[in-house]
């Protein structure tokens, strides 16, 4: 049941019918709510291995000898768990009511630890906070919401960000996605 609704609610969003996941999983609705009281219950059911995976990639970067390194390296592992499954973002980055837990408060805390280890480094800027990095995965978020292959400007998208942060900037970028940001806005329904 929660490999079903994981996938639906990766195809269709977090607010898709209880009863397309019970049909997924081959099982009945009135079984769905037994194993699971509440849509609150079952999106967090599918999704606390990404979460977890998150909290130790958070944790490997606060405990690492270089915190530049391991900021970026965090922002590209949680800007690819983004791309690979898009409800992911919805759930806990843009804070789904049906997802009440406090985690995302103390990993933003634990990311502003992160920060000020990065700025007092000598790697980023001073005027950069936690927030702003979160504005990344945020930002990120939209530009995977309806781009079928988010990847390439995804990659583009933190490259630009985390060069923006550091104090020299001088990195190369990830080459430019092959899309045309104006075909993909002429495609979007209106």
């Amino acid at each position: 049941m929660v490999r079903a609704a994981k996938e639906v609610f990766s195809a269709r969003g977090l607010d898709a019918p209880m009863a397309t996941v019970a049909r997924r999983a081959g099982v009945g609705l009135a079984t769905l709510y037994r194993r699971f009281p509440t849509r609150e219950d079952l999106v967090v059911a599918a999704y606390t291995d990404q979460l977890g995976e998150c909290s130790t990639a958070l944790e490997d970067a606060v405990a690492s000898p270089d915190p530049w390194d391991a900021l970026c390296t965090l922002v590209n592992r949680v800007c690819s768990m983004q791309c690979e499954d898009r409800a992911f973002s919805q759930t806990f980055l843009l804070r789904h009511p049906h997802f009440t837990d406090d985690r995302l408060d103390q990993a933003r805390d634990r990311l502003a630890m992160l920060v000020a280890r990065c700025q007092s480094a000598g790697r980023m800027r001073s005027d950069v906070t936690a927030e702003d990095v979160l504005l990344v995965l945020v930002t990120n978020a939209g530009l995977i919401a309806d781009n079928p292959d988010p990847r390439p400007a995804s990659a583009r998208l933190a490259a630009h960000f985390l060069r923006a942060f550091e104090v020299t900037g001088d990195h190369a970028l990830p080459p430019a996605p092959e899309f045309l940001l104006r075909d993909h806005l002429r495609s979007r329904p209106r």
